[in-house]
């Protein structure tokens, strides 16, 4: 029963995720913004596909480690053929490309001209808010842990001829034996496959060294890419990429046989899958494609392989696909919850700021992975893309969390879930919190700094902070605590080491890690002051009174000794330092958001206001540095730190520069949340969940205290 409610679940949502599209106008104004990376293939950490040119026929497609993912689209109209994706074959023209849009927080859509026709691709994957029930009483995670999932992106290409005449059309798309290895030396094997009556044809490494390899700059090189499509005269083949692109430029179909040639390794003529199918002589015609990567196994927990979410009771990916072209057993909006996202976000931010959380959106989702634990829990895991690797990091949660406190708590507990059941377990021998639980994919126990075993470069004040902190906000959405309660022993350990240590930290590092050690961490303090109201705040949810009481008592003291540390001189009208004891230093104080949030009035407005006064006095051409030690910047933190005063005046003035940032950073890459204010250059970091910080404002609108 549970497998079948898991599978209604993908069929009502994968099935009805594009909607036929219409033909728009090409956007107009300078407030457009032009993202780095266009996402287009985007499900977890290793199916992730972006375009990182202006231009979809600029260049292949690449993964976020910047390795190319070959992946080829063409359109054959009345002979002539013309090229909407990658950039070969060099001798067929490239399309005239004349949108390039992110339409909705799941959508890419590209518009092109070839010759009469007018061609629409939209780039898919869906999300879903609602929770549905089980005949049993038991609530069901919601759909989207279901969807989210899946690793399952769909191409629909829809052409529409622009005068009254009949043409003949053809549409092509293959996608290279790359996205299947993590080296292009790796030997494939490729086969066909029939799911409920309908072809499919798929890909995958010789060796299938499954979970075999831990790393940041990794590409998955186990498991297998499935090609499906849905259209008038569909056929599927795999074949070289020039034989299968030239064959198609000359026919308009995809060859009849496949290549024999196998196992070969990727790089060998590179083997690509490929479909065609006709838009035939019609005003409006086109088709579906669906990409599904089955890895089969998605995570290593302490030693056990853990199978997606989807997969909790053995599902079988052909039943997956053959519900995703089945339709929905309803009429559904794919994208329902979106419109009024979308226009709440324009309310709170203005068109810019729901511009870039539209941009956002899928980068947040993409950089995890969602696996059923041994009995049917739902486990999130994220990963440290371009920074270290690390699965699960509790200060790369932290600054994600806004989002999934606003779009799903379901989805932020599926990923606490397991750092708290390490922490309780015989393994975890400190007072603080862990930063970590290994490294992607494989969550075996702490690898950052000490580890498991010494204190040494740990982040004892920043975590555990984070984790109060997160716990009480998810306490709050929710109006109950029943998730923290069963944990309220480590929790109370926890604010104990922050009393004793966090009022005035040593030299320690934090989550600005890539700043080194800091001794005296003003911010890293102002969080243990949060975090500690925050615990009081919980406790008395949890209706443990006497204990919230206690907690409250000592935060209200910590708040009034932090403001005394703090002070940048004798005299009350300047803002804070970066660390007690440094006069004429600051840093952006973005942990104290949190007081405003969960309505903890610590702080009197007046803080805030001498902070945002001097943020006003040290901006760059691309936004608030942050702190005085350099001019980088980082945009999760920043967008908090425009919050701060609660005035959206004071948040489009620190965000204005973000928004030119994204459009003419010359880092062409997925969003970077660590870049240079002056030139907007990343300084490594892009791709990362942390993005999700940026839905701060819609989480304080949300929780009753936003921007005015």
């Amino acid at each position: 029963m549970r497998y079948l409610r898991s599978l209604c679940a993908i069929s009502l949502l994968v099935a009805g995720t594009i909607p036929t599209p219409s033909l728009a106008e090409p956007p107009e104004g300078p407030s457009r913004m032009r993202p780095p990376a266009y996402p287009l293939v985007t499900c977890d950490p290793y199916f992730s596909v972006w375009s990182m040119t202006d231009k979809l026929t600029d260049s292949w497609p690449r993964h976020w480690t910047g390795a190319t993912m070959g992946m080829c689209g063409l359109i054959r109209v009345d002979g002539k053929t013309y090229r909407w994706c990658g950039s070969a074959p060099a001798d067929i023209p490239a399309a005239e490309q004349r949108v390039a849009d992110i339409s909705s927080p799941t959508e890419t859509t590209y518009q092109f001209r070839a010759g009469p026709v007018d061609l629409t691709v939209v780039f898919s994957s869906s999300l879903s808010d609602d929770v549905i029930g089980t005949s049993e009483g038991r609530v069901l995670p919601s759909q989207e842990l279901v969807l989210a999932s899946v690793s399952a992106s769909s191409i629909k290409v829809f052409a529409a001829c622009r005068d009254d005449l009949e043409h003949d059309i053809q549409i092509y798309l293959d996608v290279s034996g790359e996205w299947v290895v993590h080296d292009p030396a790796q030997k494939i094997h490729w086969s066909r496959h029939e799911f409920a009556g309908v072809p499919a044809i798929s890909m995958g490494t010789v060796d299938q060294p499954v979970l075999a390899a831990a790393g940041d700059n990794r590409r998955i090189d186990w498991g297998r890419l499935l090609m499906v499509a849905d259209g008038a005269g569909r056929q599927l083949a795999i074949a070289a990429h020039t034989t299968s692109r030239e064959h198609f430029a000359k026919t308009g179909k995809v060859l009849s046989s496949d290549d024999a040639r196998m196992p070969r390794a990727a790089s060998d003529d590179y083997p690509v899958l490929s479909a065609s199918f006709d838009a035939p002589a019609a005003k409006k015609a086109g088709g579906q494609l669906h990409l599904v990567y089955d890895d089969e196994f998605s995570i290593e927990l302490f030693g056990q392989k853990l199978r997606p979410f989807w997969n909790l009771d053995g599902a079988n990916v052909g039943l997956v696909i053959a519900k995703m072209l089945a339709g929905p057993d309803q009429p559904i909006v794919s994208d329902g919850s979106f419109p009024p996202f979308m226009a709440t976000s324009t309310r709170v931010g203005g068109d810019q700021f729901r511009q870039l959380v539209t941009l956002a959106y899928r980068q947040v989702l993409a950089g995890h992975r969602i696996v059923a634990a041994e009995d049917g829990t739902p486990l999130m895991f994220s990963k440290e893309n371009t920074s270290n690797g690390c699965i699960a990091t509790v200060d790369v949660i932290y600054p994600a969390c806004p989002f999934f406190l606003y779009h799903s708590p379901e989805m932020l507990k599926a990923q606490l879930r397991p750092l708290l059941m390490y922490a309780a377990s015989p393994r975890w021998k400190f007072p603080f919190a862990p930063h970590d639980l290994g490294t992607y994919p494989k969550a075996n126990g702490q690898v950052y700094g000490g580890g498991e075993k010494t204190e040494e470069n740990q982040m004892p004040v920043e975590e555990s902070g984070n984790m109060l902190i997160m716990l009480a906000a998810l306490a709050k959405v929710e109006h109950n605590a029943d998730f923290s309660k069963p944990y309220l022993p480590i929790l109370e350990k926890w604010a104990a080491y922050l009393q004793e240590h966090g009022i005035d930290p040593a030299h320690q590092l934090c989550t600005d890690d890539f700043a080194g050690h800091l001794a005296r961490n003003a911010n890293l303090s102002a969080k243990t002051v949060v975090a500690l109201g925050a615990y009081a705040q919980l406790l008395t949810t949890m209706g443990e009174h006497d204990k919230a009481r206690r907690w409250d008592s000592i935060a209200r003291y910590f708040a009034k000794r932090w403001l005394e540390l703090s002070k940048d001189g004798p005299t009350d009208d300047k803002a804070t330092v970066l660390a007690f004891g440094n006069p004429g230093t600051w840093s952006q104080k973005y942990n104290l958001i949190w007081d405003r949030v969960l309505g903890l009035n610590l702080f009197e407005q007046e803080v805030f206001d001498r902070e945002m006064k001097l943020y006003h006095s040290k901006m760059q051409r691309y936004g608030l540095p942050l702190d005085s030690r350099k001019t980088y910047t980082k945009l999760d933190w920043t967008v908090w730190s425009a919050c701060l005063t609660g005035r959206r005046a004071d948040f489009e003035t620190i965000m204005n520069p973000v928004y030119t940032w994204v459009s003419e950073t010359p880092s062409r890459v997925p969003l970077s949340d660590w870049y240079e204010t002056t030139d907007g250059i990343t300084k490594g970091m892009h791709t990362r969940t942390v993005v999700g910080g940026m839905w701060m404002p819609l989480l304080m609108e949300q929780m009753g205290v936003g921007l005015k």
